[in-house]
């Protein structure tokens, strides 16, 4: 039987490179990768969070995930680029078009990384390291962009590979290389290992990956549960689901913002509201689904959190009747409070094949041909090219917030 070869391939700082690439490909002579800068928040307000960062930010200590105001106050001198979520899926399928020549088994893991199953391929495109070579440099090439492949026998090692030096990196990790490759390393550095479980090991002597290997799996159960069994099965590099083709099925998708003043007029609140919805709608459209359940959060200038959702019973991805859904449900939920941060979001997806018309109310079928006129413009022409007139001399942003989906921030446990 065939020997099972596994690609795993990850864009080096996805979000910083894509607009790097795009930046150069019009006309720019700087490249924002060898600056220190973050993709990131509103750069005129400095709110938000660093979502991708170069790798000269690494000398200020700067960290994915940290405050915008933190990672200023380590380099007041920092680039911040607000995140573009369009150029950053046309990026991520443009990577998906490539990899599709090198074999019909290619499976999204989130945005800006997948698995291709090249098992048997070598007859067209050559031995694993020779492709994966060739597959690196045409992305660098053609697309302006670098990434690491890993290469194994599953994609639990696959991944865990790719991983071990950046950027621009080919490494494999096959069975017979885990004890000199895999076993020394830290035992967070291993799947699945957070910071909790880490805590929990390293309270029992058990600091690398190796060490976690030759623990007795029954001593771990006693303290881990079946997630004991899991990572020792993972530490000997034991993992066997396939690559399945396509992407990771959405369970949801959300949007929200951090304002630069604090919100207090109902009617600022649905105007901010609308700005989200607009962008997560027009991304629930492209995806080819409907929503079934509406929910909304926010947070008072007091850092108090509040959420309310509502199941539908209906399905829809219309940007209007999904606003006055989450209008209602924020009516329903604020007391006044002044609010610092608002966010919404739709769960219970289903298939768009087919929708139901409204008999009495409103006219469905009207509303998403207009919806999706106004995709097609925003998508040739840009997202502001056009806007509701009610945000005119508004003061605020027609199209706020970036986009969440678990398809970019997928569960851990889809790799199972």
């Amino acid at each position: 039987m065939k020997r099972r070869i596994i690609f795993h391939i990850d864009v080096n700082s996805a979000y910083l490179s894509w607009e790097a690439a795009y930046r150069l490909q019009q006309g720019e002579s700087l490249d924002i990768r060898t600056i220190p800068a973050v993709i990131g928040g509103d750069p005129q307000t400095r709110h938000g969070i660093v979502l991708a960062k170069s790798i000269p930010t690494k000398k200020y200590d700067i960290k994915t995930g940290e405050t915008l105001y933190s990672a200023l106050s380590k380099c007041p001198n920092l680039l911040i680029v607000r995140p573009n979520y369009l150029l950053f899926r046309q990026c991520s399928e443009a990577l998906r078009d490539v990899l599709k020549e090198y074999s019909p088994t290619i499976q999204q893991f989130s945005i800006d990384e997948y698995f291709l199953d090249y098992t048997a391929m070598e007859n067209l495109f050559g031995e694993p390291l020779q492709a994966a070579h060739t597959i690196k440099e045409r992305v660098k090439k053609e697309l302006g962009f670098t990434v690491n492949i890993g290469i194994s026998t599953n994609k639990l090692l696959a991944k865990i590979s790719s991983d071990f030096q950046k950027p621009d990196k080919v490494h494999t990790l096959f069975p017979e290389e885990i004890p000199t490759k895999m076993w020394p390393l830290p035992v967070e550095d291993l799947f699945l290992v957070g910071s909790a479980t880490t805590r929990k090991l390293h309270a029992r002597n058990i600091h690398t990956i190796g060490e976690l290997a030759g623990t007795d799996p029954l001593y771990l159960r006693s303290f881990l549960k079946s997630h004991g069994l899991l990572i020792w099965n993972y530490a000997h590099g034991r993992e066997n689901s396939p690559v399945r083709p396509g992407a990771i099925p959405i369970k949801g998708i959300g949007n929200s913002t951090t304002t630069s003043f604090d919100v207090e007029d109902l009617h600022e609140a649905h105007l901010v509201l609308l700005s989200l919805v607009e962008t997560m709608c027009t991304r629930l459209r492209h995806k080819g689904y409907l929503a079934q359940l509406v929910a909304v959060s926010f947070r008072t200038n007091e850092f108090l959190n509040y959420s309310h959702q509502r199941k539908l019973s209906f399905s829809t991805d219309s940007t209007n009747e999904i606003w006055e859904i989450a209008c209602q449900l924020l009516d329903e939920l604020w007391q006044g409070q002044p609010l610092r941060h608002l966010g919404v979001r739709v769960g219970e997806l289903c298939q768009n094949d087919f929708i139901q018309p409204a008999f009495f109310v409103r006219d469905r079928v009207k509303e998403r041909k207009i919806d999706r006129a106004i995709d097609e413009i925003r998508e040739r022409f840009g997202a502001q090219a056009i806007i509701r007139s009610s945000y005119l001399h508004s003061g605020l942003k027609p199209i706020a917030g970036g986009v969440i989906t678990e398809e970019e921030y997928p569960m851990m446990t889809s790799i199972l």
